[in-house]
């Protein structure tokens, strides 16, 4: 496993990451301290405005972002966008000045950069910004629903989502089965396998994608 740095480490995904990379060396930046962090993943808790700098420092092969908030919880579009696109991009041009060859970022199933979903199109922007910025390889993830104990206080949009989630996911079929549910830790598992394959490109990875790779 090649030298990789993680942020978004304190969400659901973000912490199913760290659970799987087990063993491996793992460098986590996060606003604030991750707690049970194991003693061989080495921790830097630092401002968001730092962050840049420190990932260029770093020097990992590979940059994991599993950052992501929702508008509710951001509490406004443009507080949403600076997380879900201009931080993202802000860790991934570090990365690159640190010469990472490798970026694995978690976005949104249906992202464009035309959606007229504000949501959507942030996602799409933010992949296209991404694209632009050249690793040698990307691994855009396009999860649906995520399923799991996501820390913090309980969403009730996705709460009541999940409940449903096996009699929608029974009736998604054919190109609509990208947008079924599916658990983070599968998620997790797809980024750990991801950051150890070579190949250069640009790779999407939906949820069929996504389960085969945590297989």
């Amino acid at each position: 496993m090649p030298d990789a740095l993680i942020v978004g480490a304190t969400g659901m995904v973000g912490r199913a990451v760290i659970e799987r990379f087990g063993a491996a060396p793992l460098t986590v930046l996060a606003r604030r301290a991750v707690e049970g962090l194991a003693a061989h993943h080495k921790q830097v808790v630092a401002p968001s405005e730092r962050w840049t700098e420190i990932i260029a420092a770093e020097r990992p092969a590979v940059l994991i972002s599993c950052l992501g908030t929702t508008i509710r919880e951001a509490g406004s579009q443009a507080a949403f966008r600076a997380v879900d696109h201009d931080l993202v991009l802000a860790a991934a041009e570090g990365a690159r000045a640190g010469g990472a060859r490798q970026m694995i970022a978690v976005s949104s199933v249906g992202a464009s950069a035309n959606s007229g979903n504000f949501y959507l199109r942030t996602k799409g922007e933010t992949e296209r910004d991404l694209i632009a910025l050249g690793f040698d390889r990307l691994d855009l993830l396009r999860p649906g629903l995520l399923r799991g104990a996501r820390p913090g206080p309980p969403r009730l949009g996705e709460g009541l989502a999940t409940m449903a989630a096996p009699l929608t996911d029974a009736l998604l079929h054919g190109s609509l089965r990208r947008y079924r549910s599916i658990s983070a830790t599968d998620v997790a598992a797809a980024i750990a396998r991801l950051a150890a394959q070579d190949g250069s490109g640009v790779h999407i990875h939906e949820n069929d994608a996504i389960r085969a790779l945590a297989d």
